[in-house]
Formats: C-alpha cells, sequence, structure tokens
C-alpha cells in the first residue's frame, strides 16, 4: 500500500469514529484526484478523496461545493476535511454515472432533468460569481493550445509550418472573442455524463465541480450535448439546445436569435472541444494514462464538422485534416 493511502485511510478511522469496515478504489479521472468507497459497519458508505495538495486544490472543491448546495443542486456533501493533506470523506451519491444508462429512449428526460439543473446553477449562481475566477482570453487561449501541444506535435509528432500556425493562431483568437461575446454565468465546467449520477430521487447528482468559473452561456450545454464520451444525432441535440435556449430566454439569461445561439453553442464546442483532445493526449503522453484515447476520434469529428461549415475556421478546418493522414499513417 503506498504511503498516502496508508495515511488517508487512518484518517478516514479517525474521522468516521472508527465504523469503517473497509475502503476500496473507485475508478480514476482525469486529474490527480483518487476516490476511495468506504463501506461502514452499518451497511452506509461515503466516499473519500486523496488530492495532493502539490497538484490539487481541495479549498476549490469546499468552495464550489458550498455554492452548489445553496443554489439547491444535489452534490456530495462534505463530512470531514483535512485540507492540509488533500483528504476530504464525502457523501456517497452513488457509482452508476448518466453514461452508463443513457440510451436512445431514455436520453429525453435524462436530458430535461439536466437542463433544469443547468438553469437553476446558471440563475442562482448569479450571486456566486464574484468569487469564481474568470473565464478570461488567457485561460481559454492556453485551454487551446493543448490541442497544438499535446495533440498535433506530441501523439500525431506533426511538424507545424508557418501557414499552419498562422491558421492555429487565427482560429484560437476567433473562438477565444466568440467566447468572450457571449453573456456570462456560472460554468460547472465539467458538465456531462460521465459527471452526473443516477440518484434515487431523479436528480442528477453533480460531481467534479472544483474547476467552476465565470464564463460563457453555453460552454456547459455543449459539454452535455456534445458529450466527449457519448453522441447524439445533430438534430436531437439541437432540439436539446434549443429547448434550453427557451428556458434560458424566459430566466433572463439571454435574448439570442435561435440562429445567434446555435452559432455560439457550436464556436463554443470547438474551443472545448480542442482542449478535450489536448487532454486525452496529455494523460497519455504525460500521465500514463491511455483510457481516454478511444475518445479522441468523437471529439475530433465534433471539431472537424463544424470547422467545415465556418469559413473562419477553414484554416484549422486544414490543419486537423492534415493531423488526421498523419494518424492514420
Amino acid at each position: 500500500m503506498d504511503k498516502r493511502r496508508e495515511a488517508l485511510q487512518e484518517w478516514v478511522a479517525r474521522s468516521a469514529a472508527g465504523h469503517v469496515q473497509s475502503m476500496t478504489a473507485l475508478a480514476g479521472d482525469a486529474s490527480f484526484r483518487r476516490y476511495f468507497r468506504v463501506n461502514l459497519a452499518d451497511g452506509g458508505s461515503l466516499v473519500a478523496m486523496d488530492a495532493p495538495p502539490e497538484k490539487e486544490d481541495t479549498a476549490a472543491f469546499m468552495r464550489v461545493q458550498q455554492m452548489l448546495q445553496r443554489m439547491g443542486v444535489l452534490v456530495p456533501y462534505v463530512v470531514a476535511e483535512n485540507a492540509a493533506r488533500g483528504f476530504l470523506l464525502l457523501a456517497d451519491l452513488g457509482d452508476r454515472t448518466w453514461l452508463e444508462v443513457l440510451t436512445p429512449d431514455n436520453v429525453d428526460r435524462y436530458y430535461a432533468r439536466a437542463i433544469d439543473t443547468l438553469i437553476r446553477i446558471q440563475i442562482n449562481g448569479r450571486a456566486e460569481v464574484s468569487r469564481l475566477p474568470d473565464y478570461n482570453r488567457d485561460l481559454l487561449l492556453r485551454e487551446m493550445h493543448l490541442f497544438r501541444d499535446w495533440y498535433l506535435r506530441k501523439r500525431v509528432g506533426m511538424q507545424l509550418g508557418k501557414q499552419d500556425r498562422a491558421d492555429l493562431d487565427a482560429a484560437f483568437d476567433y473562438l477565444a472573442e466568440a467566447a468572450l461575446a457571449q453573456p456570462r454565468v456560472f460554468v460547472h465546467r465539467d458538465f456531462h455524463s460521465r459527471n452526473l449520477i443516477v440518484t434515487p430521487g431523479g436528480r442528477p447528482g453533480v460531481v467534479d465541480f472544483q474547476d467552476a468559473v465565470h464564463g460563457p452561456l453555453t460552454y456547459d450545454l455543449v459539454s452535455l450535448l456534445r458529450d466527449c464520451y457519448i453522441a447524439w444525432p445533430r438534430q436531437r441535440v439541437e432540439g436539446w439546445a434549443l429547448d434550453y435556449l427557451g428556458k434560458a430566454r424566459k430566466a433572463g439569461l439571454t435574448g439570442m436569435s435561435n440562429d445567434d445561439f446555435l452559432r455560439a453553442f457550436y464556436t463554443m464546442g470547438v474551443q472545448r472541444h480542442l482542449k478535450a483532445v489536448g487532454i486525452f493526449a496529455r494523460l497519455r503522453h504525460r500521465d500514463g494514462k491511455p483510457g481516454y484515447l478511444a475518445d479522441i476520434p468523437r471529439t475530433l469529428a465534433y471539431i472537424r464538422q463544424y470547422t467545415a461549415e465556418c469559413e473562419p475556421l477553414a484554416g484549422l478546418a486544414r490543419v486537423i485534416d492534415r493531423s488526421m493522414g498523419k494518424a492514420a499513417a
């Protein structure tokens, strides 16, 4: 047993007043955090989080958890914490994610609930956003550079010429400006099927929220509907997006037309998916986690679909086409 896990187990035993029967590892995620299910003597369970302080910020997790809890969102409450050591003991919402249960027959019902939760976050989050980091131009660009550095250069081994670099810079600038032009709301930042938990009451349990920011209106919606882990027909996606828009208009979150909203939605998706592809490649080459490579083709397909329709992104489409040829070679 590694030393951090041993220290965590000892802390959990003290925090749970000696009622722990066992502690088993849960599936990992795309961060340096680890999770363990703590089985209690009375048949209940908790979840222990190990977040190394030099790599993860448990204070951010607790701060955002409190915000979402005040909004009436179903999030795991904190049972005990030791921020200095990076340990948290949390309520257990369960281990069945939406990704495991979504089907063409039930997805309308599930996404209606997710959209209602998202609208709740964006309305009630107005009172909280001043305490969130700003999703600013520097952060938007830094995320897109992950695609250039970790996917194109490291994963594919692509030598970027002068025109390639110019095409990428122009596309990244366009995408950042488009994101910054949107109405700004509380952004969860990873609102997708792997971070929504099936619960007995039907409401989604919401996890992995510690990176929340004050940013573009469509970001969380595109995370949900253009999910890197599961894809749906475009007509259905646009129907759900416009259902959201109707509710957002009633809530005073935006007055955008349908066409302007869908343009903002798809453009935001390109920014997010460039980041995701870069992260998936970095997980393989820096962190030794190859499991996300299988999600790159789906995510690239989202990007390529919209860049083919958007003239300002034609240069990005050319770079991606070249990269796909290199990847296939």
